[in-house]
């Protein structure tokens, strides 16, 4: 069980955990600087968008540019996109703070593998949280190495995170079998999956766009994920931060 076993020594109680009670769907996040949403790169954005869908703006026929938080919305959003965009090939990631939905960012990243669009983190670009997880639906990537990355550990809406399952559990499998089927090998999965749970939910492992380069290697084909959307409705929803950049 080298699974098992790499997802435990990674998911042990981190020393600072803290308890947290939640009603419903967790939206909570941290607010960025301001100079990150005057970044050059988001200010171009901005300035070439020829249309906006939620967090999505198409820059031309053939790009569009995350810029937003995304969530329980967006699968649609990116639905309207494609049917007004269709010949959509590729998505920059420019300024991606993470989801307020974890099933429907999910969802949308297999949305994203299944119509075979490339993803690209251009220079500066900004991916965080579970925006991570939409940049590894790319039929294909691309990473500048001075793009960022920033990764931490879960919590679903009933304040219980990552540590708090046992390493077998359907919990923390949504995630080996998602990263499975956006390329991954099974052992690189789990050692990725434990490096994303290797700190807090209120804390921040931020990464180079060469470091991550390294932990995600090349990309496969993605299998059919009706079946793993259908799964995904009935486990509890997780919560990501928007990581303010000052932890870095």
């Amino acid at each position: 069980m080298r699974f098992a076993a790499t997802l435990a020594a990674a998911l042990a109680v981190p020393a600072g955990a803290q308890t947290y009670v939640y009603e419903e769907v967790v939206e909570e996040w941290v607010e960025t600087s301001a100079s990150r949403f005057v970044s050059p790169q988001l200010a171009q954005a901005e300035r070439q968008a020829i249309a906006s869908y939620g967090p999505f703006h198409v820059l031309d026929d053939r790009r569009a540019a995350l810029v937003g938080i995304t969530t329980s919305y967006t699968p649609a959003e990116f639905d309207l996109m494609m049917a007004n965009h269709p010949d959509i090939a590729v998505i920059e990631f420019i300024e991606c703070p993470g989801t307020h939905d974890d099933r429907a960012n999910l969802r949308l990243g297999r949305m994203i593998r299944a119509r075979g669009i490339a993803a690209a983190v251009p220079e500066g670009g900004s991916v965080r949280s579970g925006a991570v997880e939409l940049f590894l639906a790319g039929a294909t990537r691309q990473i500048d190495e001075d793009a960022e990355f920033a990764v931490h550990a879960w919590l679903d809406d009933r304040g219980l995170g990552a540590w708090d399952y046992a390493a077998d559990s359907p919990e923390h499998r949504k995630y080996i079998d998602y990263y499975r089927e956006m390329g991954m090998a099974e052992d690189q999965a789990a050692r990725f999956y434990a490096m994303t749970n290797s700190v807090p939910f209120e804390s921040a492992l931020w990464l180079t766009g060469e470091e991550m380069q390294g932990w995600i290697g090349t990309s496969a084909p993605a299998a059919d994920y009706a079946e793993e959307e259908q799964r995904d409705e009935q486990e509890p929803r997780l919560a990501y931060l928007d990581l303010d950049l000052s932890l870095n």
